[in-house]
């Protein structure tokens, strides 16, 4: 069955827990700021809240296990109950990705400090350390990944709504007429290895680049 799992049965736990946590703070905080700044749509539905099962779409969920990729339950934004839609609804779209980056940021200088302090040792092969270390590392890759994941500019992806709220009216209408073929584009840049070695292929560079880069800034923060 570990076959049919993007993740190996080691890390499947952790896996599971870390998603549960990336995926309700990362809506929680479109759901909290669309508030914040006059749409009760999100509160209404009860989504301004940190309870996994108001966030958690279970398909989703299922295909972050099989493929490597999914979703949560998107919050619902009514811009035009915003004074300012395009700059509010720009902001409203960054905080979802930056709560995951923030998420990793956190991991990464809370893990470094463990590994400084010999809490963690590299030397160590007892179940609660490889523990210690599986969590953490999955924390901060799999929160980076959604970060950067997140900013694809393609519906209904955080990055295509900040897109069509930077760009002008005709730019915006072009965007619009390209949505239905969304999912198709997608699965081309997935399936396709030239078009995914050049683009969600890259994710994975990237995510080591940042995920080092918070965590050396840990280690010379503690070291």
């Amino acid at each position: 069955m570990e076959n049919f799992l993007a993740f190996s049965f080691e890390q499947l736990p952790f896996v599971l827990i870390v998603i549960m946590i990336a995926f309700t703070v990362h809506e929680f905080a479109h759901a909290y700021a669309a508030y914040k700044f006059g749409d009760p749509t999100a509160k209404l539905l009860g989504r301004v809240t940190l309870n996994p099962a108001r966030h958690i779409d279970f398909f989703g969920l299922f295909l972050i296990l099989v493929a490597g990729f999914g979703w949560a339950r998107p919050v619902p934004v009514t811009r035009e109950n915003f004074s300012r839609p395009r700059l509010m609804g720009i902001i409203v779209s960054a905080v979802g990705p930056l709560s995951n980056l923030l998420i990793a940021f956190i991991g990464a200088i809370v893990f470094a400090a463990l590994v400084a302090n010999g809490v963690v040792d590299n030397a160590e092969t007892s179940r609660g350390v490889q523990a210690i270390v599986l969590f953490f590392n999955e924390l901060i890759r799999l929160n980076v990944l959604l970060f950067l994941f997140n900013l694809i500019p393609l519906p209904p992806l955080d990055g295509y709504r900040i897109l069509e709220d930077v760009a002008p009216r005709p730019l915006r209408r072009r965007l619009q007429a390209i949505e239905p073929y969304s999912i198709f584009i997608f699965l081309l840049l997935v399936f396709i290895p030239v078009l995914n070695a050049n683009t969600i292929g890259r994710l994975q560079i990237w995510v080591y680049e940042i995920s080092q880069s918070f965590f050396d800034l840990g280690i010379r923060l503690f070291g």
